[in-house]
């Protein structure tokens, strides 16, 4: 079986537009959380989000194709131009006709659904634009990657709220594995800060309304913490078999050693009592990669800054990894208290991050942690980065409808 390594990361976030920029964010405790710009708030109760700032699709993209894009599918092929960049990587002829691009995406291209609405209203179904369709669909985001690329093999769109993008890490570490390509592309891709993506939020009780304090919204673990924070953008990794990284002479930033993934089979939003499914995910995980509980030191936690999620992701890491957690031997932190929840692309992003981890020996924190919940009883890094050897971290991703999702990433 085949070893599978990350050799490229490019991030499009609510931070900045680059890998290295936005780890410096992180690493930096800046939030990237800020008052709505991309519509009118005023009938909202929510007013924030993590918005990708300044973005300039003409950077990464000809300018007559941004026509065929919705916004989801411009961050990708951003992030993809990044990775590609980052890891150096030039193929044949003959590894693009392998080489696949897996991409998850929870709920596709809300702008373009938004402005197709209005279009018919306003004039009539007769002026739809005939890019419409292939800008809503969720798959377009690894179609228009693969054609940019010129990358042959298996494209698919993973679609399982906010584990897809880490589903697609997973899925596309699998065809490495078993010896079906030399490398993949692997990542997430959201853009719904638009009225249905929010308000529909908004409508589940399920976002912070803090829009006072913007920066101070997103809390995991936090006593205070109200919900979590709209994010937008795209993470792209680009995994390879050991073999082939090694034969170029790519620079390793980490190994993808295991992949767990269950369901709760439970409830179509709340997570099973003690994030049971959790648990199944993250031993499995641990399983595939061959390692004990007590190895891990760091799980870049699924942590939403939901009241009822952050206490029962906690429980489960208790459950797993026992002692080696409960005396704080186990670092845990969210970086979505910095970037916002990406929905389907927090997964690739926050997988990214765990490599980033690893590569770099420093642990982002978990900012805005001020009055640590008495049901979330870890080491969650509050407020500062931490420099730590890390040879194998987890990370964590959870969605609606019970879907759960543990990768694990070891140091080479």
């Amino acid at each position: 079986m085949e070893r599978v390594v990350v050799t490229g990361i490019g991030l499009v976030t609510p931070l900045a537009v680059g890998t290295h920029e936005t780890w410096a964010a992180l690493v930096a405790g800046q939030s990237g959380i800020a008052p709505i710009t991309l519509f009118d708030t005023s009938a909202y109760r929510v007013k924030i989000a993590g918005e990708v700032k300044n973005w300039d699709p003409t950077r990464f993209i000809e300018k007559k194709k941004i026509k065929e894009l919705d916004r989801f599918a411009e961050f990708a092929l951003g992030a993809a131009k990044l990775a590609f960049e980052d890891a150096g990587l030039t193929l044949s002829d003959e590894e693009r006709e392998l080489t696949g691009t897996i991409i998850g995406v929870g709920i596709g291209g809300l702008h373009t659904l938004e402005k197709t609405k209005q279009t018919i209203l306003e004039r009539g179904p007769g002026k739809i634009s005939p890019y419409a369709i292939p800008g809503i669909i969720s798959n377009l985001a690894a179609g228009q990657v693969s054609m940019a690329h010129g990358l042959k093999g298996p494209s698919f769109c993973t679609t399982s709220a906010c584990s897809s993008g880490a589903h697609a890490v997973g899925e596309a570490a699998q065809w490495i594995r078993r010896g079906l390509a030399p490398v993949m592309i692997a990542g997430g891709a959201e853009a719904t800060i638009q009225p249905v993506g929010i308000g529909g939020f908004e409508a589940m009780f399920a976002l912070s309304k803090r829009n006072d304090e913007p920066t101070k919204a997103s809390r995991p673990f936090d006593k205070g913490r109200d919900g979590f924070v709209s994010g937008e953008g795209s993470a792209v990794l680009i995994l390879e078999s050991l073999t082939h990284a090694r034969a170029r002479g790519a620079r390793i930033y980490a190994e993808v050693t295991g992949y767990g993934a269950t369901s709760d089979a439970h409830h179509l939003t709340q997570p099973a009592p003690e994030g049971e499914g959790a648990q199944r995910a993250m031993r499995m995980a641990l399983r595939d990669a061959q390692l004990a509980g007590d190895a891990v030191a760091y799980i870049n936690a699924h942590g939403t800054s939901t009241p009822v999620g952050d206490a029962e992701e906690s429980k489960a890491i208790l459950k797993v990894f026992g002692a080696h957690a409960a005396d704080h031997k186990l670092w845990v932190s969210s970086t979505k208290s910095m970037t916002g929840h990406l929905l389907g692309a927090a997964g690739a992003l926050e997988a990214a991050v765990a490599a980033l981890a690893i590569h770099h020996g420093q642990v982002p924190p978990t900012i805005n942690l001020d009055d640590q919940d008495p049901l979330c009883t870890l080491d969650y890094v509050a407020h500062t980065a931490r420099v730590r050897e890390l040879h194998h971290v987890l990370s964590n991703s959870f969605g609606f409808g019970g879907t759960n999702v543990s990768l694990a990433l070891s140091k080479v």
